[in-house]
């Protein structure tokens, strides 16, 4: 490394945001930029470790351990520290397609994964790579790439989402002829309508389907396979597919009351807010919009940060969010040691927007919703929570209600962040693929091929619901896999 002293001298300086009642005023990107010697610096904390399981992308036991894409990131540290942000680019290049995705969204499973974490706050690596990706489009550095050869083969990508973008891009670089079907008005899936554009700016995804669309990839919008376009003519005019098209069946509520107007899947809201935004239109439908309402958001993770921080700039009344996991500590616990994934309790974007304007963290931990309640048009008015404990039973941990402790609420608008259970089967079952336990398309370890010859799939179709990281991992292998099987043909 260029200062391998350089950790002993320097703290970790995260990028700023913007002022909080300034960014709930509109949609903009809340980051700032680093200037670029602060960038230097922190990439000069980067140590020469013996070991980097930062980019190591494995998983024990089900965590992870570094980044999924084995990103070269000490060399690329060590490039920004040199002031070589060209070069910097070209080494997360060789890994990475779109690194101005994940340096914004991803968690940043390296960080947690680096060996100066394990003893003082990691290096920002999830910075640099933001940085390097943001400075070399302003520079115009980002262009196409276009294929030296084109093999004459036909694949069809359906879905655009992080790993249907992923395997587009690596086909079309291996001469493949690609085409991605995108059910929605606008390319991008998850990226485009799944976050919201405070979090990832959506011209930057429309530039990177733009780059990929003057390299030769053609996208298909408003037209979903099996409906709009036949399986069999899919079959017919393509050599291959790859199923890309996500894990998009949310969990639903099962208490009484849970069908009521007004109680609405997270990612519905989501899109149907930024739809709104990108249209200049606005939301149209009154049970979407969270002005002068309640708002009770269902579910943690990053899905419902999202949502209390749409809910906010949308004017809510107030903002709730109920968790029925117990809060993560603060520190790494025991059984959660370095290397891994540390488990321990983030304050987000979404919360910290809601502790300004209310005074109040919106998370409150072990509670769930127990039943809703309605007016005479059938419209939500209200709920009652109640507290669980986590009891073991019959070999495994089940929540119990804490009797005594129902709580009513007023709610104008219930919002379901619980996760994802599968795919949509309309066109698994219409290829007549077998699926695995979860109801994602069967596929053999560590393989993309399903049961139907020249059928691939890849991301969380095939994996369940995951991170885009992993989502980007598996379309760039199911490319590969594709492509080698059309080469042996």
């Amino acid at each position: 490394m260029g200062k391998p002293t350089g950790f002993m001298e320097y703290a970790r300086v995260e990028a700023s945001h913007r002022p909080e009642r300034e960014r709930v005023a509109d949609y903009d990107e809340f980051l700032l930029d680093q200037d670029v010697s602060a960038l230097q610096i922190q990439g000069a904390r980067c140590m020469d470790c013996g070991v980097p399981y930062c980019h190591a992308g494995i998983l024990v036991e089900g965590a992870s351990i570094g980044c999924p894409l084995s990103n070269l990131i000490p060399e690329i540290n060590d490039l920004v520290y040199r002031g070589e942000i060209e070069q910097a680019y070209a080494r997360l290049s060789k890994t990475h397609p779109f690194p101005e995705f994940t340096g914004r969204v991803c968690p940043a499973l390296c960080e947690g994964s680096c060996t100066l974490g394990e003893h003082e706050p990691p290096v920002t690596i999830k910075e640099i790579e933001r940085y390097t990706a943001d400075e070399m489009m302003r520079r115009g550095k980002v262009r196409p790439r276009m294929p030296k050869i084109r093999t004459g083969k036909r694949v069809a990508v359906i879905g655009s989402g992080p790993s249907g973008l992923a395997c587009a891009d690596a086909l079309n670089q291996l001469g493949d002829t690609v085409t991605v079907f995108e059910r929605s008005d606008r390319p991008g899936g998850l990226l485009m309508y799944g976050i919201p554009n405070m979090k990832l700016p959506k011209a930057l995804v429309l530039n990177r389907v733009q780059l990929m669309e003057d390299e030769g990839v053609q996208f298909v919008l408003s037209t979903e396979v099996g409906k709009d376009f036949p399986v069999l003519r899919l079959m017919r005019e393509f050599d291959a597919i790859v199923l890309c098209a996500g894990s998009t069946q949310e969990r639903s509520m099962t208490v009484p009351g849970s069908g009521l107007f007004g109680v609405v899947p997270a990612v519905r809201y989501l899109s149907r807010a930024t739809k709104s935004l990108l249209d200049g239109a606005p939301v149209t439908d009154e049970l979407l919009f969270a002005r002068d309402k309640d708002v009770i958001i269902v579910g943690g993770g990053d899905t419902g940060t999202d949502c209390v921080a749409t809910a906010i700039r949308q004017g809510a009344k107030s903002v709730t969010q109920l968790e029925i996991m117990p809060s993560l500590p603060r520190e790494r616990a025991l059984n959660n040691p370095w290397p891994l994934w540390p488990r321990v309790l983030k304050t987000d974007y979404g919360q910290q927007e809601a502790i300004e304007l209310f005074g109040r963290d919106p998370r409150e931990y072990l509670t769930t919703v127990k039943e809703l309640h309605g007016d005479d048009y059938g419209r939500v008015t209200k709920l009652t929570t109640v507290q669980v404990e986590w009891q073991r039973q019959g070999g495994r941990l089940v929540p119990v209600e804490v009797p005594g402790t129902e709580k009513v609420r007023p709610a104008g608008l219930v919002l379901t962040a619980m996760g994802f259970v599968g795919p949509e089967r309309s066109l698994i079952d219409q290829l007549g693929l077998e699926t695995d336990a979860r109801g994602n398309v069967r596929t053999a370890d560590g393989r993309h091929e399903s049961s139907l010859l020249t059928v691939f799939s890849a991301g969380d179709m095939r994996r369940g619901q995951s991170l885009v990281v992993w989502a980007i991992l598996e379309g760039r292998n199911a490319a590969v896999q594709c492509h080698d099987f059309l080469c042996a043909r």
